[in-house]
This record gives structure tokens, C-alpha cells and sequence, in this order.
């Protein structure tokens, strides 16, 4: 295919004047060889390989400071662990004998289990997430390349790697949508080239990654319907609506030991009593509380907003949809994994608005220029060129609110005395041990013992629905417990999911009332290992 640099090579070429009469042109003098560049088809590839080193790094840092958790990190590692040993993600963090695949439905990641099983860990998630996250850049920086040119491709990596949505979703554990970002990536440029059977190809694997995700690849489907051939867009539509209707209604409840969809209360009747009040108020409720509002602006502020002007952009209508109308605030801010699989939309977006205005613009070159480059001096050039850089500003300008900014702080680079303390305490717990851990400490231990909650959540597999008054007894044979849990984004203390006056009132109930006893302590760990059991009434 030819590229922007190829056809300007070519219209050059045509549009140099000849010199007069049959003596041949004068060759011009050597001179000073070009330096040699990258070729464009690696270009991207280039930009996967430095983003994955960054987003590695953020990861990894911040699994080694002990600032990751076990909702979510931890309960992502036993369900891949339980794939790797051919099990079924049994998740004991989630609930005794609860298939992760009941709280969400996402067998997709199944395809890491491979990898876990060679190289057991956190870390094989982590590094997985960044490799996924960073590919995603390769389609939309090629098909920057092919229709705006080298340096567009450049600033469109840059506004894709650092924006703030795959930031969030780097520096918050592991999650599903990371298998999702790439395959958006991959269908919406498709979608933009008019790849129509391509961008089918490429989402159709969505709704296995996560049950809402149907809905994104009904989106597709509606885009060929009103863009491209309509048999199959119609047929795109159906299969994403019956996919998350499959696994909303039939497939999850069937997998929850609860039975239902565990999620169901996010989408319930909300503040209107009725679900017909409350989907006739939803255009409002999608913008209050004001949160709302400054997210779906943030959204598409990587683009400098100009990605609202192409029908890409309708790409993210049903993630933002349910996110806005979801009685979860979680769901309506920016931090977190929820905005990664926007980025890429929103990114194709503007690769689409400037494609349109460097075609049909001024800036077109065509049989109207009068000279070699004055396509780049026309008034539509220095719109585009000045709206990447309005782009790449305000991703520079965001930069420092969000988590790849740690990188740049002290100590993220500093690995103090309460992890070292920590490290020293997890490691007398022996290999294959049964382990009640506080929310931070739980990943350091998924990879070789079985580990739940400290103190216990959720209860009756209901994530929710737990009376803090009546929690139920630990039977876990060792306990862990972080008094002094730093802060880390996004959360700025590290106590969740309870209040560090009830974790250490249970602490004490468990020596006091359950016959723990203490093995050791240091620097506000404590470890409590199960004694034998008291006689009768010999707990007062």
C-alpha cells in the first residue's frame, strides 16, 4: 500500500520542473549522506517495545513496594493459576468455592495460563498487562504513518502511550480489559481503513473478555451498518446484543454459587424507584453527580476533544453508557481500568479527523500545488500539525495527575524498611500454607500458598452484603496482618475493605477468642499462626 510519503515522492517527482531543450538535466553534487532511519513498518513496533518497558516498569515497581492488592491482583492470579493447573478459577478471595467466572464473564484469560505456568507469579500478569496495553499502539501508529506521515505516527504514539486511561489502568493491578485494549486497537483501525471484514475479525473475540464488551462489538456493527456493507453490520449488531444478553442473563448467574449476576445492583432501578423512571431520567443521570461530566470531557481530552468530530468516536458510547448510569461511583471517575479500552477509540479518532482534513483539505497535495513541501505551508497542514501538538499538550499537561508520573518520584525508586519488614515476615510462612492476609499482603502470597481476606470479605460470595458486626470466624491456618498499609494510587490509604480501628479489633479477637497466637512481629506486621484448640470455656 502507499503511503502519505510515498504519493508526495510522487507528485514531486511529476510537479519538478524540466529543463529546456533535449540536453539531459546536470546532476546535482553529492553531499552529506541522510542518517538513517527507523523504517516506517517497525515504526510502531518500536514505540510497543518503549511503551511496554515503561509500562513494565510502573507495574513492577509498584508490586515490589508492596503497593498492589489482592482485589484485584491477587484474585486474577488464582484464577490464572487454576487455568494453568486445568482447574476451573475457583477464586477463594472472592468466596469459598466461587468460579470467578460467576462475577465476570472473561474466560479469555485463560491464554495466559500458559505462561503462568512457566513462570508462576504476579509478575507474569503484571508484564502481560504491559505487553498488551503497549501492542495496542502498533495499529493506530501505522495507520498514522500511512495517512499522516512519520511525525504525526510519533505523536500519535505519545498520545495513545501516555494518556491517562491506560496510565490508570497500568498502575492498578491486572484486569480482563487488557486482553480487549489491543483488539479495539486493532478493530477500530480497521474500521477506519473500511476493513470492514478485518474490524468484525478483530472484536468479535471481545465477548470473551468481558460481558459488557458485546455491546462494544454491536457497536462495530452498527458502524457498518451505516458505513459499510449493512448484511454484515446487521449480523455484527446481533451477535454482540445476544452475546452480553447470553452472559448477563444465563451464563454468569449459572457460574455464581449465589446465583444472579453478581454486578446486577450497578445497574439496578438506582434513586428513581422504577426502571421505566429511571431510564426516562438517564440523560441526566449520566452527568450528575459532576464527576460524570469531568470524565467524559477527560475522555476524549487527549484528542484535544477533536476525536468527538469523527463517527469513531460512537465506538465508545457503550462503555461510557453504562459507566455513567451505574450506581457504582467507581465507575464514573478516572482512576482505575475502566477508560483503557477508550484510549484507542478515542486515539483512532483523531488519526480519522486529521486523515479527513489532510484528503479533502487544502492540505491534500494534488495537481494545485505550485512547488515541492507547499502542501506543508498550506493553511489545512498547519491546522493538523498544530493540532497534534494541542493534543500532545494537553497528555503532557495531564501527565503529572496520574500514575506514570511515579516514575519521577523518589520513592518509587527506594524500597524502605516496612517492606523489607514485610518481606522478612511473609517468608516464614511455609509454601502451600492456608493464609489470611490483609488486602496488600495478598499478592505477595497468591503464587504458592492459598490465601483469603483479612479479616474476611465478602461473605456468602455476596462482594457487597457483609455485616461488619458479624463476621465469621478465620480458619485459615496463619494470619498477616499490616497495620501500617502506605498509601498507593488510587487509594490513600491502604486499609480497604475495612477501617484499620475493626482490622485490629479483629486481629485481637483472633488471639484472644480463636486460639491464634503470635509467631512474629515487625514494624506493625503481625503474623499469627493457629494454636491447638482451647478446652471448653477457656475463652472467657
Amino acid at each position: 500500500m502507499r503511503t502519505f510519503s510515498d504519493n508526495t515522492a510522487a507528485w514531486r517527482g511529476v510537479l519538478r520542473p524540466r529543463t529546456s531543450g533535449s540536453a539531459p538535466a546536470v546532476a546535482p553534487e553529492p553531499g552529506p549522506r541522510p542518517a538513517a532511519r527507523l523504517p516506517t513498518a517497525l515504526l510502531p513496533w518500536a514505540w510497543a517495545a518503549g511503551l511496554f518497558a515503561l509500562y513494565a516498569t510502573v507495574s513492577v515497581r509498584r508490586h515490589l513496594l508492596i503497593r498492589t492488592t489482592g482485589y484485584d491482583l491477587g484474585i486474577f492470579e488464582q484464577a490464572v493459576r487454576a487455568y494453568a493447573q486445568l482447574r476451573p478459577p475457583v477464586v477463594p478471595l472472592r468466596g469459598e468455592d466461587f468460579n470467578l467466572l460467576g462475577d465476570h464473564f472473561h474466560p479469555a484469560i485463560a491464554v495466559l495460563a500458559p505462561l503462568y505456568r512457566i513462570w508462576p507469579g504476579p509478575l507474569t500478569l503484571l508484564l502481560a498487562q504491559a505487553a498488551l496495553l503497549a501492542v495496542a499502539v502498533v495499529p493506530l501508529a501505522g495507520w498514522a504513518a500511512e495517512v499522516l506521515g512519520r511525525r504525526a505516527a510519533h505523536a500519535v504514539a505519545l498520545v495513545y502511550g501516555l494518556s491517562w486511561g491506560i496510565a490508570s489502568a497500568v498502575a492498578f493491578d491486572f484486569h480482563e480489559v487488557a486482553l480487549a485494549v489491543p483488539l479495539v486497537s486493532a478493530a477500530v483501525t480497521a474500521l477506519g481503513r473500511r476493513r470492514w471484514r478485518a474490524a468484525v475479525l478483530w472484536a468479535a473475540p471481545l465477548v470473551l473478555v468481558k460481558e459488557d464488551l458485546g455491546l462494544t462489538l454491536a457497536a462495530v456493527g452498527a458502524y457498518l451498518v451505516w458505513q459499510g456493507p449493512r448484511r454484515l453490520g446487521l449480523l455484527t449488531a446481533a451477535a454482540g446484543l445476544a452475546a452480553s444478553a447470553v452472559e448477563i442473563r444465563l451464563l454468569l448467574p449459572a457460574f455464581n454459587p449465589a446465583g444472579g449476576y453478581a454486578h446486577g445492583e450497578n445497574l439496578g432501578d438506582g434513586a428513581h424507584g422504577s426502571l421505566l423512571t429511571t431510564i426516562l431520567f438517564a440523560p441526566l443521570d449520566a452527568l450528575r453527580p459532576d464527576i460524570k461530566a469531568m470524565t467524559l470531557v477527560l475522555v476524549f481530552a487527549p484528542s484535544a476533544l477533536l476525536a468527538l468530530r469523527s463517527p469513531l468516536a460512537l465506538l465508545a458510547l457503550p462503555t461510557l453508557a453504562w459507566r455513567m448510569l451505574s450506581q457504582n461511583a467507581f465507575h464514573w471517575g478516572t482512576s482505575f481500568h475502566y477508560s483503557a479500552v477508550l484510549m484507542p477509540i478515542v486515539t483512532a479518532g483523531l488519526i480519522d479527523t486529521l486523515r479527513h482534513w489532510r484528503t479533502t483539505g487544502p492540505a491534500a497535495t494534488g495537481p494545485g500545488t505550485t512547488g515541492p513541501g507547499s502542501g506543508a505551508r498550506s493553511p489545512a497542514a498547519r491546522h493538523i500539525r498544530a493540532s497534534l501538538v494541542t493534543a500532545l499538550a494537553v497528555t503532557a499537561v495531564m501527565l503529572p495527575s496520574f500514575p506514570l508520573a511515579q516514575l519521577a518520584q523518589r520513592a518509587t525508586w527506594r524500597t524502605g524498611e516496612h517492606v523489607a519488614a514485610a518481606r522478612a515476615v511473609l517468608a516464614r510462612i511455609p509454601d502451600g500454607a492456608t493464609v489470611a492476609a490483609t488486602n496488600r499482603l495478598v499478592p505477595q502470597l497468591t503464587s504458592r500458598t492459598e490465601v483469603v481476606l483479612f479479616p474476611s470479605f465478602p461473605v456468602r460470595a455476596r462482594l457487597y452484603e457483609y455485616a461488619r458486626d458479624r463476621l465469621p470466624r478465620p480458619t485459615a491456618e496463619w494470619i498477616v496482618h499490616d497495620r501500617h498499609a502506605p498509601p498507593a494510587w488510587p487509594y490513600h490509604a491502604g486499609h480497604w475493605p475495612y477501617p484499620p480501628e475493626q482490622q485490629a479489633a479483629e486481629l485481637e479477637r483472633a488471639q484472644r477468642v480463636y486460639g491464634y497466637r503470635k509467631v512474629a512481629e515487625r514494624d506493625g506486621i503481625t503474623l499469627l499462626r493457629m494454636g491447638p484448640p482451647r478446652p471448653p470455656g477457656a475463652h472467657g
